[in-house]
């Protein structure tokens, strides 16, 4: 069996065009993902899915100077895209990861993982019931379950957003990742917006070189709660939320650092 991470990328974002190919740090996004993809426990390899567009040809070519596989495929038919970077590699689980979330953390995608071996299910991931800060989104699937959505799914946003129709299908089995405090979920850590690069370039500032992970960045948000006024702009729940609600989410993660064990 081989279980494959497939990051979907491109360049025409509408909210922030040209998002994966920001500086943040030495690296741009798109490089950042990817190498934070390499160190996830259980996967045999990284795959980039990128659009056939012109306009992304530029995003392959610096893709495939890291040494990550590239398959292009169509933009808006996301789902179609999944099935042939799935097929190109042979993978018969999959690990889906968006180009947006330069802050993942790689234990985290690893605990979606081992869940869905462990309960031998057809879906796993740590977006049915959140309790993670949105950024570190992850979900694992089967090939023969991504195949089945291939088939079955109609709805034009079935197909954008890859996952929808594994979510509700009747016979897919699914589980979900908990991280043992459903306020991390409040959290805003994706890419959206300049604001949210701003966050991001902040925080990885002020982050060690070593692969850190999620317990590392709410360390560095206690120290300085005033990082998340940011973006929080951006996100309604931040608006409310201060140093003590930061400090017990750093409590409670460091009370729960192995997922799905």
């Amino acid at each position: 069996m081989t279980t494959a991470v497939i990051v979907q990328a491109r360049v025409s974002s509408t909210r922030l065009p040209g998002k994966v190919l920001e500086k943040i740090g030495r690296q741009t996004v798109i490089e950042q993902v990817l190498e934070r993809c390499r160190h996830i426990t259980g996967a045999d390899i990284v795959v980039c899915a990128i659009p056939e567009s012109s306009v992304d040809d530029g995003l392959a070519q610096l893709v495939e100077s890291t040494g990550i596989f590239v398959v292009r495929g169509s933009e808006s038919d996301v789902l179609d895209r999944y099935i042939k970077a799935a097929a190109a590699v042979g993978a018969s689980v999959i690990l889906r990861i968006t180009a947006d979330c330069p802050l993942l953390d790689p234990q985290i995608c690893a605990g979606v993982l081992r869940l869905r071996e462990r309960d031998n299910v057809d879906y796993a991931s740590n977006v049915l019931q959140l309790s993670f800060p949105k950024g570190l989104d992850c979900e694992a699937f089967t090939a023969v379950a991504l195949n089945q959505a291939g088939v079955e799914a109609k709805r034009d946003y079935d197909r954008e957003h890859v996952t929808p129709f594994l979510i509700r299908a009747p016979n897919i089995r699914r589980a979900n990742l908990f991280s043992g405090d459903a306020s991390l979920a409040k959290l805003r850590w994706t890419l959206d917006y300049p604001e949210d690069l701003a966050f991001v370039r902040a925080v990885l500032a002020r982050l060690p070189d070593h692969v850190y992970g999620m317990s590392d960045v709410l360390e560095i948000i206690e120290r300085e709660p005033s990082l998340i006024d940011i973006n929080a702009a951006r996100n309604s729940y931040l608006q409310d939320l201060n140093a003590v609600a930061v400090s017990s989410a750093v409590t409670a993660c460091s009370r729960k650092t192995a997922f799905a064990d």
